[in-house]
């Protein structure tokens, strides 16, 4: 069952056994997400939302970031006004083992395609 958010400084999250492979996927597969989650996976401590600069409005980016949450990929949290987010790595690994290292790779692989075709 999902955690209820009780109040607007307080998220909900999926529990990790309520974590379903098709809503991760369907969040990786949007680039912008998955730019999201390569800059997170990147940075153990967590970035606030204010970090990534996005191409979209900013309520394109909390759409975004919704869906990422929402999905189990990633946990969002306050710190003081700053909403962090961090991967959640360890759930996503023992749910999916290899999955999110395999995708990390080939997102890698094709933004260095691109680069060097560009």
């Amino acid at each position: 069952m999902t955690t209820a958010a009780p109040s607007s400084r307080v998220l909900a999250h999926p529990a990790r056994d309520e974590i379903r492979l098709e809503g991760v996927l369907h969040a990786l597969s949007d680039p912008l997400r998955l730019l999201v989650v390569r800059e997170l996976a990147r940075d153990d401590a967590g970035l606030s939302c204010s970090h990534f600069d996005l191409p979209v409005t900013k309520s394109t980016c909390t759409h975004h970031f919704r869906v990422l949450r929402e999905a189990g990929v990633i946990q969002q949290g306050y710190r003081g006004t700053a909403k962090l987010n961090a991967l959640r790595r360890a759930d996503l690994d023992a749910l999916f083992p290899g999955l999110l290292d395999s995708v990390l790779a080939a997102a890698a692989l094709q933004a260095d395609r691109s680069a060097h075709d560009g």
